[in-house]
């Protein structure tokens, strides 16, 4: 049977905006109205044959049903009335998980209303800043989110396509690759089957780029300062433009996809997906990196594929019967700003504000090119087990500086066993865990020294004569 917590009120939901009345409904079903009324208010469980009958009536892909959906939905309102704009309204978190699931298309239109507010905000605070320089940014346009929407796309599938895993596959068999003449493999099937010539160009000639596409004259340039994993990478993302359109096309017509760049990113993050597939094939990956216990360089020198790309790829093993550690990742950049992120574990990211400082991939910055590892609490009890470390990315030569982030990845800690990571770390030990958060809006641990904000039903009380341990901290009354 499925899940009643909250299937009635979507089906009430999708009812009403379709139209349709109880009785209309019933009879599609072949139940009576009386006990679709029962369904609706969550008082009769939903059998398996019901679903099936309920999504072909309404042309219903059934994973906008699942409770993770509501999960992330009524996450990212609780972030979003963190905001101090809601500050003296009594938002109570019961209310908020309410609405995310009985209401979900109020629940993702009060968040577009909040993104279109926060980029007025960002907007005008840039524009002032011109206009004070006395620059012109007329044009520009901050009210779309294409990384998020593309973001939520993947997250959607769960960072699986099997479309895409069965081209890169099909690729393997037709162009006779092997992981040791991938390079050879890859130009020879873009020159003979596609008719695309490839060259490698100084950095002068590429004009600051690294791949250049030329359609009409059917001819891809690399730049020299790509190593052979990076380029091999290039070559087949370019294959996957070429050869998965109908593919990336399909999936991109997604209605989470609200615009041409979401579109355009979207296609371009795909084609990423798909050149990790070719180059770290499912199911030779996933038996290297079970037998390796996921050590990602060990995986990287096999695969050489680079220790993001392998961290990439550790989260995509989502094949049915055939899945590896559910991975969550982040990365994050010096200043904290989150530009990837995803979740198989169930956990949550902050989207529109700061992230919990104490997770160890801002640690990482620390100790640069040294593996970290941590034990982390969520508020709600989930425990995590995370892999964390910084990067170095040469764009070039010297006055090309560059760039270093950090990438976290990390599974329930359930699953540590199954990692090298977790050799010789007591994960029974409670006082190892770090207890983190999403964001101090949300976290309720208002005794933590990193507290930022005040919670968000926690309204900030002064007391000049006495300081806790930080300056939002609650300290017992003598």
């Amino acid at each position: 049977m499925a899940e009643t917590s909250s299937l009635g009120s979507k089906i009430r939901a999708l009812r009403r905006r379709e139209n349709v009345t109880q009785v209309q409904l019933a009879q599609q079903l072949g139940i009576s109205p009386s006990y679709l009324n029962l369904i609706e208010h969550n008082r009769r469980a939903l059998s398996a044959p019901l679903l099936i009958k309920l999504a072909q009536v309404f042309h219903l892909d059934l994973q906008t049903l699942s409770p993770d959906n509501d999960a992330r939905l009524s996450a990212d309102l609780l972030e979003a009335f963190g905001d101090p704009l809601f500050e003296g309204h009594d938002l109570a978190a019961t209310e908020v998980r309410e609405l995310a699931a009985q209401a979900p298309s109020l629940a993702r239109a009060t968040l577009a209303l909040y993104r279109a507010y926060r980029s007025a905000q960002e907007s005008m605070a840039g524009l002032a800043m011109k206009l004070s320089e006395g620059d012109d940014s007329g044009g520009i346009d901050h009210s779309r989110l294409p990384n998020e929407e593309v973001g939520d796309l993947i997250q959607r599938h769960g960072n699986y396509f099997a479309e895409l895993e069965e081209g890169a596959e099909m690729l393997w068999r037709g162009a006779g690759l092997s992981l040791t003449n991938l390079y050879e493999g890859l130009v020879h099937h873009l020159t003979e089957f596609e008719g695309v010539e490839v060259r490698i160009e100084t950095m002068g000639a590429m004009g600051g780029a690294l791949r250049r596409y030329d359609p009409k004259r059917r001819l891809l340039t690399l730049s020299e300062v790509l190593r052979r994993g990076s380029r091999n990478f290039h070559l087949a993302h370019q294959l996957g433009l070429l050869t998965q359109q109908a593919a990336l096309e399909r999936i991109t017509r997604d209605p989470l996809l609200t615009t041409d760049e979401s579109r355009a990113l979207g296609r371009v993050t795909l084609a990423n997906y798909f050149a990790g597939a070719v180059l770290m094939p499912y199911r030779e990956f996933l038996e290297a990196a079970r037998s390796e216990r996921y050590d990602i360089e060990t995986l990287g020198h096999r695969f050489r594929t680079s220790f993001e790309q392998v961290c990439h790829r550790l989260t995509s093993l989502r094949r049915p019967g055939a899945a590896g550690v559910p991975f969550h990742l982040v990365r994050i950049d010096v200043a904290g700003n989150i530009s990837k992120r995803f979740s198989a574990s169930g956990l949550r990211f902050a989207r529109f504000s700061g992230a919990c400082p104490r997770w160890n991939v801002f640690a990482a910055f620390l100790t640069p090119g040294m593996i970290r590892t941590q034990i982390s609490q969520m508020p709600d009890g989930a425990t995590h087990f995370w892999v964390a470390r910084t990067l170095r990315r040469d764009s070039g030569g010297y006055h090309s500086p560059p760039t270093v982030f950090a990438v976290g990845i990390g599974c329930e800690v359930r699953h540590a066993r199954e990692l090298v990571y977790a050799d010789g770390v007591n994960l029974d030990n409670r006082e190892a865990v770090v207890p983190v958060g999403i964001t101090c809006r949300l976290c309720e641990r208002m005794e933590c020294e990193q507290r930022a904000f005040p919670h968000l039903q926690h309204p900030l009380r002064i007391d000049e004569n006495v300081r806790g341990r930080s300056f939002y901290a609650p300290v017992a009354p003598r």
